[in-house]
Order: structure tokens, then C-alpha cells, then sequence
């Protein structure tokens, strides 16, 4: 990406987690719930039917605002946007385009880069349709979801650095608690716009790639773009101002529809939803009642743990969480990541992680050379276990007989058995001729003796003392 600066803006529709939808009081989370069975009237637009706001949405829309270090409108209203689509059957959608909710903010990157917001606005789901060879079903359990969405300002210059923004975003709405933040189910959703230019020249024309529900397909994307849009303009041709498609399967953009410069969506205000009238006390309530985010992880563990261990883990709130409760941060995060994640039941495990107390008393112990790493980790994983739930770290060691022997009379006695074994005289002599390297195989004939219980690092000066 040398001949060609690229420029982003991206879009990103966030589900917000109410109990009801938008305008009516029909279960919002519809994920594993059969097709066309989350709907009401208000969805299916039966002639008559009111749309009524729903409270919640617009509290969780000012946490999402404050979470964008966003300015919050007081005063916002709704518009019809109309257009016809299978799958909303009203035949317009009721957003926000002239007063938003929410307006101009930032999202601060781990790298320290900032991509501004330019606003985030209120609005309704459409319904999803599923293609079939010669047929096409609707499902209008989404209808009327609350969305927020998200516009950026075109901050964003290269693959990497979308992706990042976007898994960015994703942890915010979710540590927030405003989205379920579940990609699979289309929780969140992003539309990436792209243009290319040569350095110093004005914005090239751009492509919208609509509907991206993972990272990882963002970058594709992004990099896929690029090299079709270069080729093109190598060629000295035009960039086509459209609506695009992604298949993961190909790993190619298809063109959708293609898109004028301003598509008259014959935008009015909503005449069923009265304005959005916001209380200073109670935009600074929502502002107060916000939970810690990722930023605020960052700080209070900054020096604690390594920077790429930690953004591991911001991807599994549940665990930076229980982190904070610990008091061996370092130890803890290091288990978190390189033991439970390595676990295929991870995901499960994250439901019922184990207590401070349990953890900390294992951090103890290990720092207490009263158990190797490896015992550490086999009393960790015994935390999962549901007949060890709750189990003491000290019981379930005995139980697995991993507890190192730390007592130094113990210890003299198995190192005087290992000195006065045949098998070890060579290894004592080339020892006082000086050779170091032998103490390394004493240390694991005493290991031995004990049946792996003796500590090594106690084992060390006692025999260096009996080997003078």
C-alpha cells in the first residue's frame, strides 16, 4: 500500500441490550428463538399500530454516548427514512438524521491514535432476509431492534488499523453493557467506506462494504478493496461510487448496488414519536453509573502486565474483572492467559470463573516455593472442575499430591541418601574437580528420591554446602 493513500470511515450499528424492542414490548434478544416469533404488530407494521419509545434504549444510547467521550444531545427527535426492502415491511425506518442523540466524540486506540466520532444516532433494526435459488425468506425477529449507529470520521488509513478500531469499539459497547456484543448473531455490525487517492490529491471516490460482523473480515476487506481500487486507477479508470458486498468464502468484494451522490430517502419528521427531551442531572446520572472500561483497565494495570498479555485479555471482560479483585496480578493474568485460554472449554469456563480467595491463596502458594508452575497450573484447572468448585487451592493440592517439600531437614535427609549412592560418585568427583554442570543432574537425582516433591530451588545450596 505505496502508491495509494487510504482513507476509512466506518459505520458501525450496535444492538443495544434492552429486554424489549424499540417501539414495542416484544423480546429483543431473539438469538437461538425461532424465525418470525420475537414480533408484534408495531414490527409488522398492522395498519393503526403506535410506535412507543422504549426508556431503556435512550438511557443505554447517553452510557453508549459517555462511553464515546460523546457530546450528549438534550434535545433530539426521530425521522422517517423511507425506502422499500422485504424485510421492513413499514416501508420506512424510523431513524435519526437531522438531531442525533449523541454527538461528536473520540475512541482512543491501544496504540494511543484517536479516531473521531462524528455523531451516533438512534434508530430501528430492519428484518433479515435468507437467499435461496430462486427464493428468498424473511425473518422479522430483528424488526425493530434499538440500534445505535456509530459514524466515524475518516480517521482510519490502513487495514490494521481499521481492524483495530473495530475490536476496539466492539469491547467499549461491551464493557458498557450496552450490546451483547455477540458477532456471530449480527450484534454489531460495520459498513466500511474506502477511498484511495495519490498523496496530496483530494479524496478518491468511495466504496461502501456493507454488513462485516467480524474483525478479521474487516481487514480482509479493507486490503482486498485496495487492490481493486489501485488496479483500476493504474489503469486510469474510474472508482465506482457503491454498495458492495463481502464473502468470506472468496475473500472478494462483489458490487451490490451502485449508489448516487445523495439518495432521496424522502426524509420527514417522525409525527408519532414526540422529541427527545434530556435532563442535565440525568445525563450526568448515566454518566456517573458507567463501569470501567478498557481504557481504565489499561491504567490501573499499566506496569503490572505485559501490554500484548493484556490486550489479550480486554477481549474477555470476565477475566479483567476478576483480575482486579487479585492481588498477584502478574501470576494471575499469566494463568488466565496461557492455561484457561489454552483450554477448549474456555469460553464455558469464563461463566464461572473461580473466587479471589481461591486464587490469591494459589498465588501465595506459589510464590512461596510451596508449588512448581506446573503444580500451580494442575491445582488452576482444578478450579474448573465441578467437584472441586469452591474446593480450597491448599486441599485440592494435597489432593493431587503437588505440594513441593520445602522443609530443610527433610531435604538434607533425601540429599545425604543421594550422596551416598554409588550411582552418584562420579558425578560428586568431576563436582569438586569443577565441574558446575553435574549439580544440575544431582538436583534431579534428589528430585527423584522425593518422588518430585522436593524443591528445587531449596535443594540447590544444600547440596553446594554438603558438596564442600
Amino acid at each position: 500500500m505505496k502508491d495509494y493513500e487510504i482513507t476509512i470511515g466506518i459505520e458501525c450499528h450496535v444492538q443495544l441490550a434492552t429486554k424489549t424492542k424499540l417501539f414495542s414490548e416484544v423480546d429483543n434478544d431473539a438469538r437461538e428463538k425461532e424465525p418470525n416469533s420475537c414480533v408484534s404488530p408495531v414490527d409488522y407494521a398492522l395498519p393503526g399500530m403506535l410506535p412507543r419509545l422504549n426508556k431503556e434504549a435512550v438511557r443505554m444510547a447517553v452510557i453508549a454516548g459517555h462511553a464515546l467521550n460523546a457530546k450528549i444531545n438534550l434535545l433530539s427527535r426521530f425521522d422517517r427514512k423511507h425506502y422499500y426492502y422485504p424485510d421492513l415491511p413499514k416501508g420506512y425506518q424510523i431513524s435519526q438524521l437531522y438531531q442525533p442523540i449523541i454527538g461528536a466524540g473520540y475512541v482512543a486506540l491501544p496504540d494511543g491514535t484517536k479516531v473521531r466520532i462524528e455523531h451516533a444516532h438512534m434508530e430501528e433494526d430492519a428484518g433479515k432476509l435468507s437467499h435461496f435459488a430462486g427464493y428468498s425468506l424473511v425473518d422479522l425477529n430483528r424488526a425493530g431492534t434499538p440500534l445505535i449507529e456509530i459514524v466515524s470520521e475518516p480517521d482510519i488509513h490502513s487495514a490494521a488499523h481499521a481492524r483495530d478500531y473495530c475490536k476496539e469499539l466492539w469491547r467499549i459497547m461491551t464493557y458498557a453493557g450496552v450490546c451483547f456484543g455477540d458477532l456471530y448473531n449480527g450484534n454489531m455490525r460495520f459498513d466500511v467506506n474506502i477511498s484511495l487517492a495519490k498523496p496530496g490529491e483530494p479524496l478518491g471516490t468511495r466504496a461502501e462494504i456493507k454488513n462485516l460482523n467480524s474483525f478479521r473480515s474487516v481487514e480482509r476487506a479493507v486490503e482486498y478493496e485496495y487492490k481493486r481500487q489501485s488496479k483500476l486507477l493504474d489503469k486510469g479508470e474510474k472508482v465506482v461510487q457503491e454498495t458492495r458486498g463481502w464473502s468470506d468464502d472468496t475473500g472478494e468484494t462483489t458490487s451490490q448496488r451502485s449508489k448516487e451522490e445523495a439518495q432521496d430517502y424522502r426524509y420527514m419528521p417522525e409525527p408519532d414519536i414526540p422529541p427527545i427531551h434530556l435532563t442535565e442531572e440525568f445525563v450526568e446520572e448515566m454518566k456517573v453509573e458507567m463501569p470501567k472500561l478498557p481504557e481504565d483497565y489499561r491504567e490501573q494495570f499499566k506496569g503490572q502486565i505485559a501490554d500484548d498479555t493484556l490486550e489479550i485479555l480486554l477481549d474477555y471482560q470476565p477475566l479483567v474483572e476478576k483480575l482486579g479483585e487479585t492481588k498477584d496480578v502478574k501470576r494471575v493474568s499469566n494463568w488466565f492467559a496461557s492455561v484457561l485460554l489454552a483450554e477448549e472449554k474456555s469460553a464455558e469456563y469464563l461463566n464461572d470463573l473461580p473466587s479471589a480467595k481461591q486464587l490469591n491463596d494459589l498465588a501465595e502458594m506459589t510464590e512461596k516455593a510451596e508449588l512448581s508452575s506446573t503444580g500451580a497450573k494442575e491445582v488452576f484447572l482444578k478450579f474448573f472442575d465441578p467437584q472441586m468448585k469452591n474446593r480450597d487451592a491448599r486441599e485440592i493440592a494435597k489432593e493431587l499430591n503437588v505440594l513441593q517439600e520445602n522443609d530443610t531437614g527433610a531435604l538434607e535427609a533425601i540429599v545425604d541418601q543421594v550422596l551416598n549412592d554409588p550411582a552418584c560418585a562420579q558425578a560428586i568427583a568431576d563436582y569438586k574437580a569443577g565441574s558446575e554442570k553435574v549439580l544440575g543432574f544431582l538436583v534431579g537425582q534428589v528430585m527423584k528420591a522425593s518422588k518430585g516433591k522436593a524443591n528445587p530451588a531449596a535443594v540447590q545450596p544444600i547440596l553446594k554446602e554438603k558438596l564442600k
